[in-house]
């Protein structure tokens, strides 16, 4: 589970999460979204301007593996409302976006080597 922060402009908050919190491992860096990690992949953050695909930005993202579709499924019977598709993305996530009885938007996500490790 990642926290997605929003912010105005990556290149300003990744200058203040890098140099004064000291993440240091960048795995990822879309241009609108960056994901930052402690050396020892312990801590991380994902900096958002605007989400690329999705109609609303999510508040975290949750990491499932090769489960993307049961966890989909599973949210549509227990009646979560999905506000952004179960989708294959460019960059090589497939995802889709449910609200939380709480309102919380979150970020359902398998990466593409997931199913493989």
């Amino acid at each position: 589970m990642v926290a997605n922060l929003s912010v105005p402009d990556i290149a300003g908050a990744r200058e203040f999460y890098i140099d004064y919190l000291g993440l240091s491992n960048e795995p990822f860096n879309l241009g609108w979204v960056a994901n930052l990690q402690s050396p020892d992949g312990r801590a991380q953050v994902q900096l958002v301007t605007r989400d690329e695909t999705s109609p609303v930005d999510s508040a975290i993202s949750v990491h499932i593996g090769d489960g993307i579709e049961q966890a989909y499924e599973e949210a549509g019977r227990r009646g979560f409302e999905i506000v952004h598709p179960l989708t294959t993305e460019p960059w090589g996530v497939r995802r889709f976006f449910v609200r939380a009885p709480d309102g919380t938007v979150i970020n359902i996500v398998s990466h593409s080597d997931d199913a493989a490790g």
